[in-house]
Parts: C-alpha cells; structure tokens; sequence
C-alpha cells in the first residue's frame, strides 16, 4: 500500500508535467504563426510599397518627358540689366546699394509689370561678377510671396522664420518618437549667404514682419518649443546647438512692393536702401512690345505696336496682348501680326486706352497746366481752368470742383480726419490774390475745375491755382508749354513738393517745353536734361511772369539762372 501510494502522486506529477508542456508548445507555435504572419504582411506591405513606388516613378518620368514651348513671358524675361526697359535711374540704384562690397537690404517701389522682380533675380548674378562682392557663386537667391507665406498662430509652420517639428505632431518620426522636437528652417534660412526676395512685402502680417526686423539685427533666427529640455542628453547635439545658437540667417534682403513707401513700416524702411522704380511710358512699353515680337520670330503690321502702346498699362501687359494676337496669327498658318487681331485683343480682353495728357494745343486764358503723382511715382499732366466773373462787390462765390474735400491721416493706432490740404492751398490763393496782386475775390464769382475724373488731393497745385485765376481776372494768356507745380504759402513763396522727377518726366512725355518748380526742389540733374526746361522759382510773381506766353524763339530762363533776369531778357 505505502507503494502504490508514493507512485500515484508521482504519475501524476508527471501528466501535470506533460500538459503543461503541451500548452507551452501550443502558445509557442501560435506565437510563431502569429510573428510569421505578421512578417508575412510586412514583407506584402514592403512588395505593395515597392511597386506602387515604381509605379509612381515610371508615372514621373513619363511626365518629365513631357515639355512644352516656353510661354512668351519667360521668354521675354530681362536676364541682364540692360534687358529691362525703362528703369536706368532704379537699376543704378539696385547695383549701388548690393553689387559692392557692404551689399545693403533694399525696398523696390514701383507700379506692377515695370521690372522689379526681374530686377531682383538679376542683381545677384550681377553681384556674384564682381571680385569685391560678399556674395559666393552658390550664393542662393531665395524668392516668396508674402500673399501667400501666412504663418500658423499654434506654430505649427511659418514658411518665412521657420518652425519647430514638435513631437505630438502626425510624422515625427523617429526623433519624435523619442520626444526630441526637430527644427525646420524657413526662408530666412535657406536664403544664408544670398538673397531673400519677398514680393509684396507690404502683406507681410505684422507678427512676421516684427520678426523678420529681430532677424535682420541679429542675422540668425531662434526657434523655441516646450519639448526641448537643455539637460536632455538623448537630444542630438545638432538640435541642442540650433536651441542655443540659432539658425543662421544672414543675407541681403530685396523687398518688392506696389503700395506707397508711407504704406511700410517706417521700422522696416529705416532699415532699407529705397529704389524707386517709375512707370514706363507708352515708347517703353513699345519697346517692349517690340522685343516680344522679335522673341517669337514674328512680324508685325503697321500700328499693332502703336495700338499695345495706346491701350498696354505696363510691360507685361503688352506681353500678354502679343502672345495672344500671336496666338491668332499662328492658329490661321501665319507669322505677322496684323492689326485686326490686335484689335480683336483689346475689345476682347476689356482694354481700354491710357488716359493721354498733352498739352493744349495754343496759350489760352484761364488755362493751366499743373503736375501731380499718381500711385507709386507715376507723374501726369493735369489740367486748371479757372473762370472769373465781376459780381456785386461782397457777395462773390469761390467754387473748386474735382479736388478732395477730406483726408483721413492714421498713426496705425488712430485715424485723423481733416479738411483736405487742396481746400488749404485754394485758401491761401484767395489771401495770395488779394495781398500780392489786389485782386479781392469778394468782388467775383470764381470757379476753379479740374477735369479729368481723377480727385486731386495735396497743396503741390496751390501756384498752379493762382496763376489760372489770376489770368482769368486779368485777361492774360497762359503759354500752353509750360507746367507748374509748387505750393503757395500765404506770403506768396513757392514750397517745396513731393515726386518733382515723375512730374518732370510726365510734362516732357506730354509735350511741355518749361516746367517751373520749387526752387528748394532743385537738383542739379535737372540741368541735364535735353528734352524739357527745369526752372526753379522762388514766388509767384515769378512764376506768373514766366507762366505768360512767350513770343517764339525768344530767351527763356536757364537753370542755374536767375529767374528775373531771364525774363528781363525775354522782354528785350
């Protein structure tokens, strides 16, 4: 019995033994199949990945063996400075300010379609040429629109200044998964050692822009994350330094706008060379026409150019009409341009023609031709015409039509209005009137108009106003040749104004022989032109005298020389 007692637990223990075992092994052989089917799966993901990739790449090469022509607008792109028409003064300016040795940021003002992009791209290469330059040949030229470089309020991504990749975010891989936050560099960045373009730099959103002026100081750029821990030695060493040190961002900036320069923020424009870049004129824009014509091999008939010239806003403008009358030339077989095509261009597209300023065709009375801007330093002809009627003395009216009753004037944190600075400038007319020339408005009914559509706004018509009604009280005629721009002070002294190179530049382009400026707006440049008279004033008294007609042939005043005694000698 002891026996057969010790040998019953035994046999037991044994089976106990063997279905463990068994269990064991039926664990281990489910585990296998599992981590083989699950192998099996990767392997089948890695084939599906593998030729979905391949797929992919035959898909790409196919399409990179697909190339059209060059569209006309790349074709006609400036690749020199002397292809861009029409901005010698702001090309100069551009190469002064980054093609020396201490390259400067600089701010491009200019209507669209005038060249600043173009100017942009090329000044690099330009700086790259010479020896004395800081920039390398790889400099790179880095190019975004500020339209469209909006960054992320959770600073998820900010194209301009760059972004930290921080772990909770979808594709972080590996680094994320370790909890290290990976820096992405921005724009400022990439473009290290070259130059940054940001066109339409005045829609940069004020966050970006008070973080590219900390950039533009400190030439690098920090990033910040709440996952990056100093202390962390499982953080690469790479990513610990970008934390201390920054990422590097020193480069030259070029930013292009269309808006005016008091549109910038004068912290960013006190940190910038300005250049200024001028509207073209209606020869320059068929220049441009003409080189378009000459880059698709084609001819043109006899008043295509004329008729781009006549309704072409700006140089890509006139691209865009050639390349579509092209278009219809070559759809019928054909390789000129003809003029029923262009015109078929401009009712189709809704052009209508450039307002044409030219001065009147004979002196007349009453009649004025004064000067304003326009836009970003677009000069134009303006006309006065003032009528004076005599009235019972004391009960006389003084009417201005087609200038700007109110101005709004903001400090970006307040907005001021006011009566217009033009409404001013007829005021202290009627006081010039009455104390320089005796003549008391009470006793007229004055009416003063500037036709045209356009409002006109600021004081720069003041001397332009009072020698159109002072010639209308008095019956004296007004050379038809001459311009005048100045404002009148109420002692009759000629001050200063602004955009006196766009009002030269548009009288000369309007057909005027004299124009009589400020004299404190005086450069000595202006003697050198050939085109048109610059004489600078100093009251309106000179200003009157010299504004009358003058017989032909006879001596008018040079710059440089006194205003009386030129007339003097024009009397003789």
């Amino acid at each position: 019995m002891l026996h057969r007692e010790l040998v019953a637990p035994g046999g037991n223990g044994v089976s106990n033994i063997g279905i463990i075992g068994l269990i064991n092994l039926v664990v281990i052989v489910i585990m296998g199949l599992y981590f083989w089917n699950l192998l099996r799966q990767q392997q089948g993901s890695k084939c599906a990945v593998g030729r979905e990739s391949r797929r992919e790449m035959d898909r790409l090469r196919a399409m990179r063996e697909i190339s059209l022509t060059k569209p006309l607008t790349e074709l006609t792109r400036p690749k020199r400075f002397e292809d861009i028409v029409g901005q010698e003064e702001g090309l100069t300016a551009l190469r002064a300010a980054l093609c020396g040795p201490n390259p400067q940021h600089v701010i491009l003002y200019g209507p669209p379609g005038v060249g600043k992009t173009a100017a942009a791209r090329v000044v690099l290469e330009e700086a790259k040429r010479n020896p004395l330059s800081p920039f390398r040949p790889d400099a790179p030229f880095i190019e975004i629109d500020a339209n469209t470089a909006r960054f992320d309020d959770r600073g998820i991504a900010d194209p301009l200044m760059g972004s930290v990749h921080d772990p909770i975010y979808q594709g972080a891989g590996p680094l994320g998964v370790q909890g290290v936050p990976q820096p992405k560099p921005g724009a400022v960045t990439k473009a290290h050692g070259g130059v940054l373009f940001i066109d339409e730099i005045g829609e940069l959103h004020p966050i970006q822009m008070n973080k590219l002026l900390k950039v533009l100081e400190d030439r690098k750029v920090f990033l910040e994350s709440a996952y990056y821990n100093p202390d962390d030695p499982t953080i690469p060493s790479h990513i610990h330094d970008i934390f201390r040190n920054g990422l590097p961002a020193d480069f030259r900036l070029i930013g292009a706008t269309t808006r005016s320069s008091r549109d910038i923020p004068a912290a960013i424009r006190s940190r910038c060379l300005e250049v200024h870049f001028r509207a073209l004129t209606p020869s320059e824009i068929g220049q441009v026409a003409r080189q378009a014509v000459e880059r698709l091999n084609m001819q043109a008939e006899p008043g295509v150019i004329e008729t781009v010239m006549r309704y072409a806003q700006n140089g890509r403008d006139a691209v865009n009409m050639i390349q579509l009358a092209a278009g219809l030339a070559i759809t019928r077989g054909l390789r000129t341009l003809t003029l029923s095509d262009m015109e078929w261009v401009m009712e189709s597209g809704q052009h209508n023609p450039r307002p044409e300023r030219r001065v009147p065709e004979r002196p007349s009375v009453g009649v004025v031709n004064g000067l304003a801007v326009w836009g970003p330093g677009m000069g134009s002809l303006i006309e006065v015409e003032a009528t004076v009627l005599p009235c019972t003395r004391g009960d006389g009216t003084f009417t201005v039509t087609g200038i700007v009753d109110e101005e709004e004037q903001s400090d970006g944190t307040r907005v001021l209005r006011r009566r217009s600075t033009a409404l001013t400038a007829v005021d202290n007319v009627r006081t010039v009137l009455m104390s320089r020339f005796n003549v008391d408005c009470a006793c007229y009914h004055v009416h003063v108009n500037f036709p045209g559509g356009a409002p006109v706004d600021g004081p720069s018509a003041g001397a332009a106003i009072a020698v159109a009604v002072l010639s209308a009280a008095r019956g004296d005629e007004i050379d038809n040749k001459v311009a005048i721009t100045g404002e009148l002070s109420v002692h009759g002294r000629i001050k200063p104004v602004g955009g006196v190179a766009a009002k030269v530049s548009a009288a000369a382009e309007a057909g005027v022989t004299r124009v009589l400026i400020p004299a404190e707006n005086w450069q000595e440049r202006y003697s050198k032109r050939t085109d048109v008279q610059v004489i600078p004033v100093h009251d309106i008294d000179e200003v009157y005298r010299l504004a009358m007609e003058c017989p032909e042939g006879a001596a008018t005043s040079r710059a440089g020389v006194s205003t009386t005694a030129a007339v003097a000698a024009a009397s003789q």
